[in-house]
């Protein structure tokens, strides 16, 4: 993997790192707070390439997986004041799993 895709797997370890403390207010922070270290730690070890190519596609599939699973009976945005807050709660959940997933596919493909 080039030199950009490692800074930027250590650019992203940090920003996972910052959403899993941000968690902690949410009612169910466990189960997020672990999903973001996860990928704070997978992030981090395709920075200092001891990662193989297929965990990236592998971890792009379960958290993609996670998505759709989390997607909102109503998309209503993210903001809040837009719509029932379960379902903008539910919809930011979502994108960020989406985000996580797309993210590790790109490094997947990187590393090949």
């Amino acid at each position: 993997m080039n030199k950009f895709f490692n800074y930027l797997a250590f650019a992203l370890t940090v920003l996972f790192v910052w959403a899993a403390y941000v968690q902690f207010n949410d009612p169910d922070a466990g189960l997020w707070i672990a999903l973001y270290l996860a990928a704070a730690v997978g992030t981090f070890l395709f920075a200092i390439n001891r990662i193989p190519y297929w965990v990236g596609f592998l971890l792009a599939i379960i958290y993609g997986a996670l998505a759709i699973v989390y997607w909102p009976e109503a998309f209503e945005g993210v903001r809040i004041g837009s719509g029932d807050i379960d379902n903008i709660e539910r919809g930011r959940e979502s994108l960020g799993m989406g985000i996580t997933a797309l993210i590790f596919l790109i490094l997947g493909i990187a590393r090949r």
